[in-house]
């Protein structure tokens, strides 16, 4: 009933957004120009619509029903951490900092960790063997912490699990999947693994990781909307997935036996980026156990899960370009025999999350071309009619954010954010810088979306962590190109149909100025001063988790790794 009352709602709202179109730019008479601009704002639409829908359902949703304490895990659990030329001292502390919240609950003895590496770096990989000599020195490790290597970078990352579930996962019961910048609280993951002890219909449980450690501007940004915002939109979805939820590929827990059954992926035929092994397998991944009848859930209300992000734009969108290309594989397997409806609609809004970006510059080209054509009076003639839509695409907007603010205050739940006044400029500021990298951004996806039709593939690039500050040389010449095309739009309209200009200004203007924007927004606070604006939980009560992984990473890198033990780091290493 939920999933048909917000899809009724999201189509409703933007058909009625497309008659309206169709009244203002129609009044002379209805073209084949019209019925386009028409057709392409009315799609647009309702996946703008769609995410609105989500947050006000969020935001709606009752309480959540308490539900008793889960007892002691039964099952074995493998912690997974797959690594690929990562900062090795950083991964594996935070693997130690689990380690002990597993170890101080008394649960040692139900889990164990295992770090997954495709490392192809020989200088990463010697890194890798110094720390994990480091790591084997923590409590009760000795049979319970493990390292490998595979020389062979099969299947990525997905590959790589695949690899530990087919040789080493009769011994588990349940499988946590982490990413290198994952943390989880013990609790958490114990909690996880009684729930799969109680449900034996539970394939997979997903939690909604809070972003954390940011330092610029631009990472901020993203944790402040990840732990403000994001956790609505999460209870809105979850009410509309049910037993068919998501799965983002890290900080959830997998059955072992019914991941090893359901969900061996396809390598699509033919060469990447259509063909070749998935790179979002994710989400198929999901639905290959829904197609099993397995239950796929998400719980917004798990706390203790953490991740890190990209700290500038450029990083972002090269995360971005990737799940691009994953997620247009999936047209792929839309038609795979067996899956259940929802998870077809899934890879669906995974698609259009992408082919937007294009759809809304033909748009954009379609409205310029049809202010350029004669005896198209339409645009001063109905200006009204046109600020209506405007208001109504920014409600469309800004309204859950407006009704996640007003929520949080009622609830006294600002005051982790530094208050309701810090709490609301801190919404009102990520609106503005928000709005404005959305056209860099629009540039970059669709800029993706066109390099992968033409049959380029962008590969799995290694993830920088670093704090990511750029510098203007380096953001020019990562975006010069969208600022040829803001300044081209300008002069185009300028030239052709004067009238648009105005209208476009906001979308052109962050185009033009691409490059310092990327650069501004790469900068962070000056070392020693407390932020004003993004205030987080995380950062004015943080969780002891995040204190202790941040206490382990400082004093392993200040002290330095202890020598390590060739024989013991080789004995604890298998080469696959």
């Amino acid at each position: 009933m939920t999933r048909t009352l917000a899809l009724g709602a999201a189509a409703l709202l933007s058909l009625a957004g497309g008659w309206l179109y169709m009244r203002f730019i129609g009044n002379d008479g209805t073209s084949l120009l019209d019925v386009l601009r028409t057709a392409l704002f009315t799609l647009v639409g309702f996946w703008l619509v769609w995410g609105g829908v989500a947050g006000v359902l969020g935001i709606l949703a009752p309480p959540r029903r308490v539900q008793r304490r889960p007892g002691r895990p039964h099952g074995m659990t493998a912690i997974l951490m797959p690594v690929y030329n990562e900062d090795a001292a950083a991964s594996f502390s935070r693997v130690a900092a689990m380690n002990r919240s597993i170890v101080a609950l008394g649960l040692a003895d139900r889990f164990h960790f295992a770090i997954l590496s495709d490392t192809n770096s020989a200088e990463v990989a010697a890194d890798e063997i110094v720390w994990f000599e480091q790591l084997l020195a923590e409590p009760l490790a000795e049979g319970r912490l493990f390292y490998r290597r595979r020389e062979r970078n099969i299947g990525k990352k997905a590959g790589n699990i695949e690899d530990f579930i087919s040789r080493s996962g009769g011994a588990y019961d349940y499988a946590l999947i982490l990413d290198a910048d994952s943390l989880m609280d013990g609790a958490t993951i114990a909690a996880m693994a009684a729930r799969m002890d109680d449900d034996p219909r539970l394939g997979l449980l997903q939690t909604v990781p809070e972003v954390i450690h940011a330092h610029s501007l631009f990472g901020r940004v993203m944790q402040f909307s990840a732990a403000y915002l994001s956790p609505y939109f999460a209870r809105g979805t979850a009410l509309m997935q049910g037993e068919e939820g998501p799965y983002w590929g890290h900080n959830a827990i997998v059955r072992v036996p019914a991941f090893a059954a359901s969900c061996g992926l396809p390598v699509l035929s033919g060469k990447p980026p259509a063909g070749g092994h998935i790179l979002s397998h994710d989400y198929v991944e999901a639905a290959l156990l829904s197609r099993a009848n397995w239950k796929v859930e998400v719980d917004p209300y798990l706390g203790g899960s953490y991740e890190e992000g990209p700290e500038n734009l450029i990083e972002y969108a090269k995360r971005d370009r990737r799940w691009c290309q994953g997620n247009l594989q999936h047209r792929r397997v839309l038609g795979a025999p067996g899956l259940k409806v929802w998870s077809r609609f899934t890879f669906v809004q995974g698609i259009m999350a992408y082919a937007a970006s294009p759809l809304w510059l033909a748009l954009l080209a379609a409205s310029i071309l049809a202010a350029a054509l004669p005896s198209k009076y339409w645009w001063r003639d109905n200006e009204t009619g046109i600020w209506v839509l405007a208001v109504a695409v920014a409600i469309a907007l800004l309204l859950p954010k407006f009704l996640i603010l007003v929520r949080s205050a009622l609830g006294g739940r600002n005051r982790g954010f530094g208050g309701t006044i810090r709490a609301t400029l801190s919404v009102v500021a990520e609106i503005v810088i928000s709005t404005l990298l959305a056209p860099i951004m629009l540039c970059f996806q669709s800029k993706a979306v066109v390099e992968i039709l033409l049959g380029l593939d962008g590969g799995w690039p290694a993830t920088n962590r670093d704090e990511g500050r750029v510098t203007l040389s380096t953001a020019f010449a990562a975006s010069w190109w969208v600022t040829v095309a803001g300044a081209s739009v300008l002069a185009i309209s300028t030239a052709f149909a004067s009238d648009l200009v105005p209208w476009l200004l906001p979308v052109a203007l962050p185009a033009i100025g691409a490059p310092l924007l990327i650069a501004a927004t790469s900068r962070g606070i000056s070392s020693g001063r407390k932020p004003l604006l993004f205030t987080t939980t995380s950062e004015t009560a943080p969780a002891p988790i995040i204190v202790e992984q941040q206490r382990i990473f400082l004093s392993w890198t200040q002290q330095g790794p202890a020598p390590a033990d060739a024989a013991l780091a080789g004995a604890a290493t298998v080469h696959a």
